[in-house]
């Protein structure tokens, strides 16, 4: 597997007036949406590429409702989901209360497969 990546230039927030420095930015070949997992799926099993999409589908659909009751998904192999959030921080433990919540987030933890799936990629240079 190659990952694309190009450099760019980018300033130091911290530093405005620091030199720009370059970095390796990595570049999508593409995208895969459900309808294409579907049939990727279909093609590996006995299941029509119809019945895959139903099944991400819903799975998307019940991954929403339960982040939404504040649970973590658990996805076996694949990892886990959970909501995150960023708050104000304040001088006392009675001050905080979730008006201070400024930003909520979906956190993925990938599973093992995944991880390890990162340690086999090669890089190419584009541009």
């Amino acid at each position: 597997m190659a990952i694309k990546y190009k450099v760019l230039p980018r300033k130091n927030p911290r530093d405005i007036t620091a030199p720009e420095k370059f970095y390796a930015a990595a570049i999508a070949d593409g995208d895969v949406d459900l309808d294409r997992l579907a049939e990727l799926i279909s093609y590996q099993c006995t299941v029509t590429a119809t019945d895959c999409y139903a099944v991400l589908h819903s799975l998307e659909h019940n991954i929403i409702g339960e982040l939404g009751q504040g649970r973590i998904v658990k996805l076996g192999r694949l990892g886990n989901f959970q909501v995150g959030i960023s708050s104000e921080g304040k001088d006392s433990l009675t001050e905080v209360s979730s008006a201070n919540i400024v930003k909520s987030r979906i956190l993925f933890r990938p599973g093992k497969n995944l991880r390890s799936m990162l340690n086999g990629l090669s890089f190419k240079k584009v541009g």
